[in-house]
């Protein structure tokens, strides 16, 4: 019995064996499949490109099919036919999307194809593997120059002597046919567009070269530029430095720098005024960049055409150049330079000897925090509406005059000169470092434009100096609700967004722009604010109400719409002032007859200031 019972098993056991060895020889046979082709890469991010991963192939004998992927252990990902009969000889084929059986997306990595043929007891696991690969390679573009530089600059065009700018790069490409391209985008002014079609390059590129002209040969306008560089690998993965947002254009974040260092300035003529008053008769400094041509220059007052300045021959070279600050009284002055084709004109303050009522406050840090200058070569602008910092030395773009000045600041510091009206000028940098004009000694501040930034310290000693009785009126928008401070290296860092308030608890409404002219009509006037006036000031079409005068805030004058908007107000705060207008259009209606409404208005809001 026991010599049975051993036999037996000797036999199960050799029966066993062969038939592990047996199976293994019929998997490890691919003889069963004839015409196996497969994808051998896919990428499935849906760009349209090699989403799909084909796998084709025959069978010798009818039979029925089951054909699944499995990963590199073997396991299962996703079955893609399923017990499916087909004819020998015909080809069969299936493709796979990526996703494993849940509907879920499976990692990057090399999977295979399992071929299983039940009826003649098969099952093969092909060598060929396919590769699914979302991966877009890396590419960064390191320095724009003639050499390599890695200092956080903008290459600025044109270079005197026509040299081109060099853009170097890394950027993986195809392995047969090139797939790398240039995308020039212009990001300043306005908002940012592609210029011009893509520019392919030669796989083994490594670096791109650019004389600021379109493919006509055209010099491109003025302003900043971005090169990105883009490649495909052999996936059909795209990457591209910097990344591109839905629209096809640079993906910026608040806050960060684009990455890479694709930034190209093209510039003509540009000019850096000082961020500081100067005193008259004394010297004044400006940077001039008019890339090697030859320049002239002039200097008017703001409200006249009187030319109180120029050159006496045209300069060849650019730099710091120095004149004497003119007049005798407190003005704002104009500094033109002028080259054969082009034309830019900064403001800069001046300040009389004689010191008087009233401080005009020029907002140096709101132009500057809206300028559209690249600073550290990224190819996009630093300005403070994006939370990147800003340099306070820097030339102004565009024709040199900050934004709203033509519509606000020329048009009322051109009012006051017309009419005679004296009064201290300085900037919001100098006020903040405590240069002289200091408040101390003011009855009144009046804010021009719009100030949408200032440090802390500032906005408390305004405050200050409203509460202990001084006036302060305001012609700007959105303005005293930010913060941001000042480095010493004249660097504005850590702008905060607006707050629900501004620094004096009023609370404002958002800009309006009206479809039909709009009259404020005077509601209340406690303190003679629109003596001189029928109270009826006509055709306004863009207004930024006063919502609510704050919890420390008192409204003492009003004039409003027919909702009940108020568009002008007087606000008690402390002992003193508050002087709001939300019409933009106030400026531009400024006439030499102080009987007209606006005008009055503005007469009056001056003797408020000064009393």
């Amino acid at each position: 019995m026991n010599r049975l019972v051993g036999a037996v098993f000797a036999v199960l056991v050799a029966a066993t064996f062969g038939a592990f060895f047996v199976a293994q020889r019929l998997k490890a046979s691919p003889a069963v499949i004839g015409e196996f082709r497969r994808d051998p890469f896919f990428s499935p991010n849906r760009d349209g490109r090699y989403d799909r991963a084909t796998v084709r192939f025959e069978i010798r004998k009818r039979d029925r099919v089951t054909l699944a992927v499995v990963d590199a252990d073997g396991d299962e990902v996703r079955e893609l036919i399923g017990g499916q009969t087909f004819l020998p000889y015909r080809e069969i084929r299936a493709r796979w999307d990526g996703l494993d059986g849940d509907g879920e997306r499976v990692p990057d990595g090399t999977y295979r194809y399992r071929i299983t043929l039940p009826d003649q007891g098969r099952n093969v696991v092909m060598p060929e593997s396919v590769r699914l690969d979302t991966t877009p390679p890396r590419v960064r573009v390191t320095a724009i120059g003639p050499v390599p530089d890695k200092a956080p600059r903008p290459e600025l065009l044109p270079v005197p002597g026509g040299a081109p700018a060099v853009v170097h790069f890394r950027a993986p490409g195809r392995e047969k046919s090139s797939k790398k391209r240039i995308l020039l985008f212009k990001t300043a002014p306005g908002p940012a567009r592609a210029v011009g079609k893509p520019i392919p390059l030669p796989d083994e590129a490594t670096e791109w070269s650019w004389n600021g002209r379109t493919a006509s040969g055209r010099p491109v306008s003025p302003g900043t530029y971005l090169v990105a560089v883009q490649a495909r690998d052999i996936a059909g993965n795209i990457g591209t430095s910097p990344a591109l947002d839905a629209r096809g254009l640079p993906a910026a974040t608040y806050g960060a720098p684009l990455p890479g260092r694709g930034g190209i300035t093209v510039r003509y003529l540009a000019v850096q005024p000082p961020t500081r008053p100067v005193r008259a008769g004394q010297p004044v400094s400006f940077g001039v960049d008019a890339r090697g041509e030859r320049w002239a220059w002039s200097v008017r007052r703001v409200g006249s055409n009187e030319v109180v300045g120029r050159s006496r021959g045209a300069r060849t070279r650019g730099g710091v150049f120095r004149l004497t600050a003119p007049g005798h009284e407190s003005g704002v002055y104009l500094l033109q330079v002028r080259t054969r084709t082009r034309q830019v004109t900064v403001p800069f303050a001046v300040q009389g000897a004689e010191s008087r009522p009233v401080l005009v406050v020029l907002p140096t840090m709101t132009w500057q925090g809206r300028n559209s200058v690249d600073d550290d070569g990224d190819g996009l602008p630093n300005v403070l509406d994006r939370g990147l910092p800003v340099r306070l030395g820097r030339v102004l773009a565009g024709d040199g005059l900050p934004a709203g000045f033509a519509q606000r600041d020329g048009p009322l510091l051109a009012w006051l000169a017309r009419t005679g009206r004296r009064f201290d000028v300085t900037t919001d940098v100098a006020l903040a470092a405590g240069v002289a004009p200091r408040l101390d000694g003011h009855k009144g501040v009046l804010l021009p434009s719009d100030t949408r930034w200032l440090p802390r310290a500032l906005q408390q000693r305004l405050r200050g100096f409203v509460r202990a009785g001084g006036t302060l009126a305001t012609l700007g928008l959105d303005s005293l609700r930010r913060q941001v401070d000042v480095t010493p290296r004249g660097r504005l860092v850590h702008p905060t967004p607006p707050a629900p308030t501004d620094l004096f608890g009023a609370r404002l409404g958002a800009l309006q722009r009206l479809g039909a002219p709009v009259t404020l009509t005077e509601a209340a006037d406690r303190i003679e604010l629109f003596a001189g006036t029928d109270g009826l000031f006509r055709g306004w079409r863009m207004l930024e109400p006063l919502a609510a005068p704050g919890d420390q805030g008192r409204l003492v004058s009003s004039a409003v719409t027919e909702a009940g908007r108020a568009g002008i107000s007087a606000v008690r705060f402390g002992q003193g002032l508050v002087l709001r207008f939300g019409v933009p259009e106030l400026p531009t209606r400024l006439t030499r007859d102080e009987t007209d409404p606006p005008t009055a208005l503005m007469a009056r809001t001056w003797t408020l200031l000064s009393r």
